[in-house]
């Protein structure tokens, strides 16, 4: 009889070098793991070009995207040096388990960190806030200079960079003034004297925010008649604007360019004023004394 050929090949990749517990460790399966872990490195880093690549494109710098991009690269790796443990036979369990149990501690302690961490992969995903954008938060209006995978960096009008927790820009209402345009409503209030001819102060106020030079053309500007005050006719004027960043000079503009014109009609701008009446007796009493001297 003849004896059976010998697969060269199967014979080297099935030669047990030893034992792992109850898994025979081969060449074969130790390649397999070499391979795993060589795919594992070169689809971390291509990974992490895309995200990079994506972070720049939707505006994400500094500290907050390195982190990001160091977690991924972490995370990637775990996975990659995991399937190849489990190929040569390293029982796993024992230690995921009690990362298990690790890691609930852990998240309890990092609760707020995680929390905003999640907060800036939702901004990034929504990007309703973006850099460069004009935002009112909390009472204080700025712009975004930074969004962080953590936190996102803002200047306020006065020049002074407030860090904001990304979950806060997630849970409360933020007013974005240049979300969709920027266009942007600035107005003031007058009051003018009972006295005036309201309807040609109606007239007045229209021409002097007509006038306005930055003013944004294809939007006329309102003048409303608001209250009968106690001392005064109030109105109400509002002009469109392409800067809300400016939005307190140009009301400032506003004011002055009313103010001149109500100046040169002659209209008085109304102030608090008190009207004291007597009655008749003491009226005569106040004379009688008056007299006396």
């Amino acid at each position: 009889m003849k004896a059976e050929p010998v697969h060269a090949p199967h014979a080297v990749l099935d030669f047990m070098l030893f034992r792992i517990g109850n898994t025979p460790l081969t060449i074969g399966t130790l390649a397999t793991a070499v391979a795993t872990i060589l795919v594992t490195l070169v689809a971390t880093s291509l990974l992490e070009r895309l995200v990079k690549r994506r972070f720049v494109a939707r505006g994400v710098a500094g500290q907050g995207s390195v982190v990001a991009v160091q977690l991924l690269h972490y995370a990637m790796l775990a996975i990659g040096f995991s399937i190849a443990a489990q190929t040569v036979g390293i029982n796993l369990s024992a230690l995921f388990a009690a990362g298990a149990v690790f890691a609930i501690g852990f998240g309890f302690a990092m609760q707020n960190i995680a929390q905003n961490f999640v907060a800036g992969v939702i901004l990034l995903v929504e990007r309703v806030i973006r850099p460069g954008d004009i935002i009112e938060i909390e009472g204080q209006v700025a712009r975004v200079e930074e969004i962080g995978i953590r936190s996102t960096r803002v200047r306020t009008r006065f020049d002074v960079d407030i860090i904001v927790p990304n979950s806060i820009l997630v849970q409360t209402n933020v007013r974005n003034y240049t979300l969709s345009d920027s266009d942007y409503r600035v107005h003031i209030d007058v009051g003018v004297t009972y006295s005036a001819d309201i309807p040609a102060v109606h007239e007045l106020l229209v021409r002097a925010a007509r006038a306005i030079e930055w003013r944004v053309s294809s939007k006329d500007p309102i003048v409303l008649l608001t209250t009968f005050g106690a001392n005064s006719v109030n109105f109400e004027v509002s002009v469109w604007c392409n800067d809300p960043w400016s939005a307190r000079i140009h009301q400032s503009d506003l004011s002055l360019a009313i103010w001149r014109a109500l100046k040169e009609a002659k209209i008085t701008i109304a102030f608090p004023q008190l009207d004291v009446h007597f009655d008749p007796w003491v009226r005569q009493a106040a004379e009688k004394t008056m007299a006396a001297r």
